[in-house]
């Protein structure tokens, strides 16, 4: 029809025109126009040309209307290089420039996507995300609330030495799909960091550029990876409970009940030694974790809550420990009930660096070689597993916050907790017997 051709240009100089104006654009005589169904079908035409006019040609008088009414306009223009320009005029009436494109079809794509999402109510100021990545992550960590002290070293130390170098100077709006692909692509490859570190600096870039999506910074989150972010690592080794007793005769006889209550409670390193002598109840015959100590970078001690809301818990300690337990308060333990379970003979946590120097002798001279001392948590986990525990009990028994947080496993019942503690009560005297 030529009102097609003609219309935007008319428009655009002449301005808004009434319906009987422009009866010489649809080619029909003055009488047609007065029929009823006519007007009708004229109405919903000239309806959908304003709008088709506003997306693809300069705007006009009638833009500004739009723009009083909340309507979004756009249009495209040929620069002198040749290229294509697409711009969007917002509802304040400000034109903001979509970029240069190669051809005239592209920069049609890029305006009518754009117009698309203003319509949706998904639209994103491409100037907000042309902040660097470093200025945003540095920005976003600063004002992250309820980090413990060690997690918050953690993300800096991940910023600073892996995704700053990676994507400190891009902007947000920079990063791409398959930027992310190609690096955690090459982060992979190198064999270090190893695989579990690289899905934890996966996620941290990808909790970031979350936060830049709800700050209306960039449209989506550029971290689409599947599986990326969940960590696969190796299976570790499990001790026998032969090899258990190795390990704890092989330590100082202070960090005796150390490996045995990380075997059979599964209590974690930071746990362990954040336990005060209040936490041992041997009337009921239980350990409660309450906190968690650790060192940062620079040797400082901390105490903080458990890993997560799961490793607040109460667990049962197997009876054949408990006269070795009271043995350990008795010989290494001040009275007081705040006094510190376990201490160095200088009355200090060892560092983890430390101990781990200190383990791989141990477990050397026990003919485990490779066995860390977070792999007895492993190995009482199984053992446990193996009295008929349940998934929920391990779980709850463990502290063990799943990555999937929508997910709320069930506390394990007191009774319960009992039976998996005299289970493995009766496993380990039948093997000593």
């Amino acid at each position: 029809m030529a009102c097609l051709e003609v219309w935007p240009e008319h428009f655009r100089d002449q301005g808004r025109k009434t319906f009987n104006q422009l009866k010489w654009c649809f080619g029909v005589p003055p009488t047609t126009l007065q029929n009823p169904s006519f007007l009708s079908t004229g109405a919903q035409l000239g309806r959908g040309i304003c709008q088709n006019i506003g997306s693809i040609d300069e705007p006009g008088k009638d833009d500004m209307t739009a723009a009083r009414r909340g309507m979004s306009t756009g249009s495209i223009r040929q620069n002198d290089s040749g290229t294509w320009q697409a711009r969007v005029r917002q509802a304040s009436g400000e034109r903001l420039s979509l970029g240069s494109f190669r051809t005239k079809r592209e920069a049609q794509t890029a305006l009518h996507t754009a117009l698309a999402d203003q319509s949706r109510g998904s639209w994103v100021d491409p100037r907000a995300g042309r902040q660097t990545f470093e200025k945003y992550a540095t920005n976003w960590l600063a004002h992250r609330t309820g980090l413990r002290a060690r997690t918050l070293e953690l993300y800096e130390s991940q910023l600073r030495n892996y995704l700053v170098p990676a994507f400190g100077s891009c902007e947000l709006s920079e990063i791409t799909p398959i930027g992310v692909r190609l690096w955690f692509s090459e982060l992979t490859k190198r064999g270090k960091p190893s695989p579990a570190t690289c899905s934890k600096l996966y996620r941290l870039l990808r909790t970031i550029l979350n936060t830049a999506v709800e700050d209306e910074l960039i449209p989506k989150n550029a971290c689409n990876i599947k599986g990326a972010g969940n960590e696969l690592s190796a299976e570790r080794p499990v001790a026998t409970i032969e090899q258990v007793d190795a390990l704890a005769d092989g330590v100082e006889e202070r960090y005796r009940m150390l490996v045995y209550l990380a075997t059979y409670t599964t209590l974690r390193f930071g746990e362990l030694f954040g336990l005060r002598r209040k936490d041992i109840d041997l009337g009921s015959g239980r350990v409660e974790v309450t906190q968690q100590a650790g060192h940062l970078a620079g040797g400082v001690l901390v105490f903080g809550p458990p890993k997560s809301a799961a490793g607040r818990r109460t667990v049962a300690i197997p009876n054949f420990l408990l006269p070795d337990v009271q043995a350990h308060l008795d010989r290494f333990v001040g009275p007081g009930p705040d006094q510190f379970v376990f201490r160095g003979a200088s009355g200090i946590v060892p560092r983890r660096s430390n101990w781990s120097t200190m383990w791989r002798r141990v477990a050397l001279k026990a003919d485990v070689e490779g066995l860390r001392f977070h792999d007895l948590r492993h190995t009482g986990n199984t053992l446990a597993a193996a009295t008929g525990a349940s998934t929920k009990e391990l779980m709850a028994r463990m502290g063990h916050a799943s990555p999937r947080a929508a997910l709320i496993y069930q506390h394990a019942t007191r009774e319960r907790e009992d039976a998996i503690a005299a289970g493995l009560d009766t496993m380990v005297r039948l093997r000593r017997s």
